[in-house]
């Protein structure tokens, strides 16, 4: 039996988790045995608990409640956390998700305690390192015996780093690792929810009486969207722009980090008064993916919202300078905008005229990534 650490606390990584134990307890059981540590990066549960619940994921075995600080404490904290847990449970390997502080810290408690590492969702790269998810993102690939690239794109920026993609019969070891091309477990995940969101009761639409057609959906959350008010007032004057020229109806999930900062803005009170645009809390991952699939254009700065957008079909404004999901904007489905007021206009006109058109390419695998994953990490250690 292979024990595995799992590492997560962020909401991209409660999700992206559930790919995986899912997956675990469906077909592997028998040889793998997951234990999830969740650091409390997200400590509110509206953005932590209920994906726990919803997702099905198992309980972990650990919550750290380690809650938010300055990149320094945090990681600080996490690592002395994690170093507790890992040499109480004595694992095989540490499985990671993507490029937050939690996996920074586990990466390194790992990497000093000489225990493999399984990144999942390597390869992934915006070249820009003022970002700390692209520092994050960089040490792990480079720590890690096993990573699992979603994207070919990903696969030849990790071979221009010297990480070659594996072959049959190379071994596998920390100055060797494997590097597989597996897809994207976020689309096994929107594959496997769309289908569960079929027949529910608790609709969001009912839920908030939301109109169920002829609107956009919005999410923001970003430090560079939210956190300065020139950037905020160009974001609601476009989206109220759009709800004046197309009579759209704005759906808008506030995020807790944006709804703190309006409630202390009081000046831009004025651009939320519109009747089209509907405010409502924090939804839970089936709930996104409900207002997602009924949508007529998602807006977003959120990475995993951004290609949920393409693996539904729907076209996608990024709220950012650039994307490491660059195989978005070269199929044309996606367009970068910022918080460029005429940017965000002019790509939902670009967009809105074309009504659902949309060419789908097969970039992220075949919505068994987790099987696939699953099956090479039990190869690597039997």
């Amino acid at each position: 039996m292979i024990k595995l650490v799992t590492v997560i606390g962020a909401r991209p990584q409660f999700i992206k988790a559930a790919a995986i134990s899912r997956a675990v307890n469906t077909s592997f059981s028998d040889e793998i045995e997951e234990i999830i540590v969740h650091t409390g990066q997200h400590y509110d549960s509206s953005m932590s608990n209920v994906f726990f619940n919803e997702l099905q994921i198992p309980k972990e075995k650990y919550n750290l409640n380690i809650g938010s600080g300055s990149h320094a404490l945090q990681t600080a904290n996490m690592m002395i956390e994690i170093e507790k847990v890992v040499l109480e449970e004595k694992p095989d390997a540490i499985l990671l998700y993507g490029d937050t502080n939690s996996t920074l810290s586990a990466c390194l408690v790992a990497i000093k305690l000489h225990i493999p590492i399984i990144h999942v969702e390597a390869g992934v790269r915006g070249y820009n390192k003022r970002f700390p998810e692209e520092v994050n993102r960089l040490v792990c690939d480079h720590m890690s015996s096993l990573l699992f690239v979603p994207s070919i794109a990903g696969i030849k920026s990790l071979e221009i780093e010297g990480l070659k993609h594996k072959k049959n019969g190379d071994v596998i070891s920390l100055d060797n690792p494997g590097v597989f091309h597996c897809g994207d477990i976020m689309y096994d995940n929107t594959l496997f929810y769309k289908e569960k969101i079929k027949n529910r009761l608790d609709s969001i639409f009912s839920k908030y009486d939301l109109p169920k057609e002829n609107y956009i959906l919005t999410t923001m959350h970003r430090p560079s969207n939210v956190d300065q008010n020139e950037t905020l007032e160009s974001i609601l004057k476009a989206l109220n722009q759009l709800i004046d020229s197309h009579g759209k109806t704005i759906v808008l999930p506030l995020h807790p980090r944006t709804k703190n900062r309006l409630d202390n803005q009081p000046e831009l009170g004025p651009l939320l008064n519109n009747e089209r645009l509907r405010i409502i809390p924090p939804v839970s991952f089936l709930e996104m993916i409900e207002l997602e699939e009924n949508s007529d254009l998602v807006i977003t700065d959120s990475g995993g919202v951004q290609k949920e957008a393409y693996f539904l079909k729907k076209p996608c404004l990024i709220m950012l300078d650039e994307t490491p999901w660059i195989e978005l904007l070269e199929s044309g489905n996606a367009i970068l905008t910022g918080s460029d007021y005429n940017k965000i206009v002019n790509g939902a006109n670009e967009f809105l005229k074309k009504g659902r058109l949309y060419e789908f390419m097969d970039m992220y695998g075949d919505g068994k990534a987790s099987e696939f994953i699953c099956q090479e990490i039990i190869k690597a250690f039997n």
